[in-house]
Parts: structure tokens; C-alpha cells; sequence
């Protein structure tokens, strides 16, 4: 006779009406049958790219209990990301990680770290000098072209390569990267982590043509005639101006330039006080580089802290470097004095009513002004493309417009990044690989993969109950007096391998079997199956089965359906 295990009784068992007849397990049967339903896990249903997170993490989770070696199971985690990202060190640093937002373990202990767990994977993948994998050996006569460097660029070139077609890729800044080499500080991501992950991308074969300028270099027009396909996806590099009078000083940057001046070695004397105006990552990221400089560094926002689109994260840190957040304030006009610091009057702000981003509106309060000093003066409001030589694309004054393929308005001319919209890194990943498969569907006629149907499993289908309370990992941080006496040091740190072993094993597996081995202990009647290896699937026998619903009930990752 089979004996629950003492995690077994810790499962709350929810007691449901059945009608019909009574079976061998003395408990109502009815005519419903079980089946093995797999679902999405929030997770990867909150992430842009849809990353495969639950296999990644479960590869992990499941490494002793199926006889692998963790060095082994890591790997496997690593090609999962893989399969949808050439970027997995770089995301594990940048990301806002919308996916842990998510998470169903929230509900009791905390979000999986995620985020962390995929930057030790992919700084594994690193350390090991792990190769990507190519989907065939086939070598295509297709050229195609792609139009920046930046993450959808190169997510386009990593996925097209994998299916071997050659790629050149032209760059207009002296080295590849797009807006994370050029617009992110290097103490959020080391110059050699991003070219670490590049390199890997060149290595499968990827030309990428630094310094050559699409529009000058070689036209539009040339590249559609020499190659097959071409993805746009020009970098938004330049800054948006306040539009006021006195920005045109020396002494006013845009977000963009400031951070791209730093970032190219350039000595920068900003003087005492600098006043950024924004309150996007770009913000942040210039008031914090204003820091290190040894200013005082102070941000104008005309809303409040809850409407900064900023990572959260990266907020906390300028506070705690010491950046003032001046909220409820816009500028409206600037004044120079000879020699003296610059003056800016600032206009006091209410909220309104939510305006086209869902945000509420800043509203005037008429008559509540102040005045504000500053040395440097940083307009980090928002940013766009040079379209230069692009024109064409542009339809009226929006930006570049693609069909759900990412394809515009030009034959075998698709695009995708900060020419669209301004996004996330992950969603321009995601723009390169869709756009990817879409040019393979376009020449091969193989039809793209299809998307899922399945169902998101809600928390309320998941058992928290039988899961171990565990604490979530957390990385390390650099003290602020330490992050300021090296300017350019990486703030977080990986996780400690036992600590992303570790955490690994908090995932729950949300919507896919775990191999808990509940269902078969559960069943009173036969009808399960248990597999003789470990890992393989768990089957029913639905001829012994009465429908007493046991493990549905006891199911603690909800795979299993009542039918």
C-alpha cells in the first residue's frame, strides 16, 4: 500500500460536490476525466520577448533529482535563454524585469529573482565561452542588410545567422551596441559584459560595420537593391529640447549627449549644481552621472515619484547617492549671467485628470513660480531617431509604422526598436527576432511559429500551500560612498552560485508538471501512471479512472484539468 509522505499531508485538499456514482475510493465520481493541460506562467507571459523563464529555471530546479550535474543543468538553462535572446548578461542587468511583476510566488514569499538568476546564467554562459547554437547548418545565399547595432539590430542578426543567412550589420558610431554601449552608464553595465555578448554574436559569422552611416556611407536605396531583406533599427539618440527660452548655452545638454560625452571618455566640467529635467531612465541615469562628477545633482519632474516611468530600482539609487527629486515642477524659461550661475524659473504643478499615457496630467498652478540655480542645466525630457535618409519611411509626423510582422510599408523592408516607439530593451529584442522570422517566412515560405493559445495560469489554480516558505535572493550593492569613489564600478553584483541554485529552486513550475508525484500518490483507483524515469511524463489509464477529481485537487501546479 502506498504511504503519503509527510509533504504530501501538507497539501490543503479542497472538497468539491460530485455527483454521479461512488468508486473504489469511496468519495463521488463523476464522468469527468483528468488530462495534463500545460498553461503559460505568468512570467513568461509578462515578458516582452516571452523568454522561456519556467524551462530555464526548472532546468535548474530539477538537476539533482534527474541525475544531472548543476554545470550541466546551468548550460541547458543558458540555450534556453538563448533560444529567444543573444543577450542574457546584458538583460540581466538592465531589464525592469516586468516578468517578476508577475510572478505567482509573490503571493506568498516573493517573487522568483529572475532577473538575477538570468544574469548568472548568462555570465555563466560567458565564463564557459558557451557557442550559440545554429537551427541549421544550411548556408543561405541571402544577404541581408540591418541598419544598426543596437538590441533589436542585433537580436534580427543573431536569429537570422541561426538559420544561416549572412548578415552585415551597419553601425554609424565607432562601436557596436546602439543605446546600451552609448545610453546606459557603465556602472549599470560594463563596457566588457556588452561586448562579451556582441563578440559571441560576430563570432557566428555576423560582418558588423562600424563607423558606416546608412544615409552617408551607402544609401537606403543601395542596400534594398544588393541584398534580399532589410531591418531598420536606427538608435534614438538624439535628445528633445525643453523649447524654452535660454536652452541654446553651452552650459544645457540634452540626456542623450550628455550620457553619450561620458560615455566616449570626454572630460566634462559641469560645475557645481546640475539640474536634470525628466523623470525616464535617461533622467536618472544623467543625475547620477552628475554625481559622480562631483556636483550636486538635482532632477526636475513635473509629476510625482508615482508617474516616473524610471526603473524603481534606479530611483532608489539616486536617492540614495544623494540626487534631489524636485517633483511637481516644470521649467519655463532660463536666464545667463556672465560668470555666474545659470538661473532657471520653474512653474509649480498639480495633477489632472490621466492624459493619452494613462498618467495623470500636470497642471499649471497659476502664479507659483520659483526660481532654481544651476551650473549645468540636462534636458533628458525624451529622445528620437536621426531619420536621415529614412525619410521615406516616416509616415507624416509619426515615427516608422510595421504591420504585426514588423514589416513596413517598403518591400522586404522591416523594422523595429526606438524607430518604432521608445521601449524597453526586451521589447526591442523581441521586434529583431519577430522581424527575423519573418524574413525566413518571406524567402522560405516556412511559416512562422505559431503563438500559443494556451491559458495564463492565475495564482488562485496555484496550490502555495505545498511549496516551502523560502527567502528570495538578493544581489549585493556596492555603499554609496564606494559607488562614488569609483564612478564607473558595477553597482549590483551576480548571485553566488549556491545562492542562483538556490533560488532557482524557488519556481513553482506554475502550469507544467514538476514530477511532485502527487497525482500518483493521490489516486486510490490505479488510473496513474508513474514513470520509471525520472522526468519523463506521468500518464493516465482512464479505464480505472472514476472521476473522484483527487489530482486536480492535489495538483499543486495546476496541470492537471478536470475534462
Amino acid at each position: 500500500m502506498r504511504q503519503n509522505s509527510t509533504l504530501h499531508m501538507k497539501v490543503v485538499k479542497k472538497k468539491r460536490s460530485l455527483g454521479g456514482f461512488t468508486g473504489a475510493s469511496g468519495r463521488g465520481a463523476s464522468m469527468l476525466r483528468p488530462k495534463y493541460v500545460e498553461k503559460i506562467p505568468p512570467c513568461a507571459n509578462a515578458c516582452p520577448n516571452n523568454n522561456k523563464i519556467r524551462e530555464a529555471l526548472m532546468a535548474v530546479s530539477k538537476a539533482e533529482a534527474y541525475g544531472k550535474t548543476n554545470e550541466a543543468a546551468l548550460e541547458e538553462a543558458f540555450y534556453f535563454f538563448l533560444e529567444t535572446t543573444p543577450f542574457p548578461s546584458v538583460c540581466g542587468r538592465v531589464c525592469p524585469h516586468p516578468c517578476e511583476k508577475q510572478c505567482n510566488r509573490l503571493e506568498k514569499d516573493g517573487s522568483v529573482a529572475i532577473n538575477s538568476f538570468e544574469r548568472f546564467v548568462g555570465d555563466f554562459g560567458l565564463e564557459k565561452n558557451l557557442v550559440p547554437r545554429k537551427l541549421t547548418q544550411e548556408k543561405r545565399s541571402e544577404k541581408i542588410a540591418v541598419v544598426g547595432s543596437g538590441p533589436a539590430g542585433l537580436s534580427c542578426a543573431y536569429q537570422l545567422s541561426r538559420r544561416g543567412y549572412p548578415v552585415t550589420v551597419y553601425e554609424a558610431f565607432p562601436s557596436a551596441g546602439g543605446m546600451l554601449r552609448y545610453g546606459i552608464p557603465d556602472y549599470r553595465l560594463p563596457p566588457k559584459i556588452l561586448d562579451a555578448e556582441i563578440s559571441r554574436i560576430a563570432a557566428m559569422g555576423v560582418d558588423i560595420k562600424c563607423g558606416t552611416p546608412v544615409g552617408k556611407s551607402v544609401s537606403y536605396d543601395d542596400l534594398r537593391r544588393q541584398y534580399k531583406a532589410v531591418f531598420v533599427s536606427l538608435g534614438a539618440h538624439q535628445g528633445i529640447k525643453l523649447r524654452i527660452e535660454g536652452e541654446n548655452a553651452k552650459n544645457v545638454f540634452t540626456g542623450t549627449d550628455f550620457l553619450h560625452r561620458i560615455k566616449a571618455g570626454e572630460k566634462l566640467a559641469v560645475g557645481a549644481k546640475v539640474v536634470t529635467i525628466g523623470g525616464g531612465d535617461t533622467a536618472i541615469d544623467a543625475a547620477r552621472a552628475a554625481k559622480r562628477l562631483g556636483a550636486e545633482s538635482v532632477i526636475l519632474y513635473r509629476r510625482t515619484r508615482q508617474e516616473m516611468p524610471a526603473i524603481e530600482e534606479e530611483i532608489e539609487g539616486a536617492l540614495e547617492e544623494g540626487v534631489v527629486i524636485e517633483f511637481l515642477a516644470a521649467p519655463l524659461e532660463i536666464r545667463h549671467s556672465e560668470g555666474k550661475m545659470s538661473v532657471m524659473k520653474c512653474q509649480r504643478m498639480k495633477l489632472g485628470e490621466p492624459d493619452a499615457s494613462g498618467r495623470a496630467r500636470p497642471v499649471p498652478i497659476e502664479g507659483d513660480t520659483f526660481d532654481l540655480e544651476f551650473s549645468t542645466l540636462i534636458a533628458a525630457i525624451s529622445q528620437e531617431p536621426d531619420f536621415t535618409g529614412f525619410e521615406n519611411l516616416r509616415q507624416g509626423k509619426d515615427w516608422f509604422k510595421t504591420d504585426a510582422k514588423f514589416k513596413t510599408k517598403d518591400d522586404n523592408v522591416y523594422a523595429g526598436g526606438d524607430n518604432l516607439q521608445l521601449g524597453l530593451v526586451v521589447d526591442a529584442i523581441r521586434h529583431g527576432r519577430i522581424a527575423a522570422q519573418a524574413i525566413h517566412e518571406a524567402i522560405t515560405g516556412e511559416p512562422m511559429p505559431a503563438a500559443s493559445n494556451a491559458a495564463v495560469i492565475a495564482k488562485d489554480k496555484i496550490m502555495l500551500g505545498y511549496y516551502d516558505a523560502k527567502k528570495r535572493a538578493e544581489p549585493k550593492h556596492l555603499g554609496v560612498a564606494e559607488r562614488l569613489a569609483a564612478p564607473q564600478a558595477e553597482i549590483a553584483s551576480t548571485l553566488a552560485a549556491d545562492e542562483a541554485l538556490t533560488e532557482a529552486r524557488r519556481c513553482m513550475s506554475c502550469g507544467l508538471c514538476f514530477d511532485c508525484g502527487n497525482c500518483w500518490s493521490f489516486c486510490q483507483d490505479s488510473a496513474v501512471i508513474k514513470p520509471l524515469v525520472k522526468g519523463q511524463p506521468y500518464k493516465f489509464k482512464l479505464e480505472f479512472c472514476k472521476g473522484c477529481s483527487k489530482c486536480q485537487e492535489n495538483c499543486p501546479c495546476g496541470y492537471i484539468e478536470m475534462q
